[in-house]
């Protein structure tokens, strides 16, 4: 837990880039964040797909360290996993963005939606908004989005977007498909 601040004192504040669409917020991280993330890095059926090892988060530490990679890849590279925000409600629905650690096969997109949100298209509308800042943002021909080969749910967000099944790697010892969403197609989709 953070110590009181002083009073006049401010500590430095997330200045990044902010996305709104029809029912989403893509923002930076906060403290806030941590508790939701961690809630949803406990189920197991997200945690099978979206955590290293492939197992839920069981402690608060485990939780405060992975939104401390998420919100330390902005710090570290300028960009990152954007958390989504459920504009209705303010509530934490997943995070979804750009990834490109050290080691990483491309620069990618990726998503992650708590199961109290899914099945309401916020993969599909947040990634779309997140393509389209990093396409605004970033010279790229093409953004990789890495998918175990078993994650039918996001198999299926990815021919939504219009990506196309371009060959399979190996992730964390997990075969995974890569997709790719390529900039000329895009951008024509965007103008019909």
């Amino acid at each position: 837990m953070i110590a009181p601040l002083k009073q006049g004192v401010t500590l430095a504040q997330p200045n990044g880039p902010v996305i709104e669409t029809g029912r989403l917020r893509l923002r930076q991280w906060c403290g806030a964040d941590v508790a939701p993330n961690t809630a949803m890095l406990s189920d197991p059926g997200t945690a099978r797909f979206i955590t290293v090892d492939g197992k839920p988060v069981t402690s608060e530490l485990a939780g405060w360290r992975n939104a401390a990679v998420m919100s330390g890849h902005w710090a570290l590279h300028g960009a990152g996993m954007f958390v989504v925000e459920e504009k209705k409600t303010g509530r934490f629905a997943g995070r979804v963005g750009p990834w490109f650690p050290p080691g990483w096969p491309g620069f990618e997109v990726g998503w992650g939606i708590a199961s109290d949100f899914r099945g309401k298209g916020y993969a599909v509308e947040a990634a779309r908004a997140s393509i389209d800042w990093c396409f605004a943002t970033f010279e790229l021909d093409q953004i990789l989005h890495c998918i175990d080969c078993e994650n039918t749910a996001s198999q299926a967000v990815a021919r939504r977007l219009g990506a196309e099944k371009q060959g399979e790697i190996d992730l964390f010892g997990h075969a995974a498909d890569v997709w790719v969403t390529h900039r000329d197609a895009w951008t024509a989709k965007l103008k019909a």
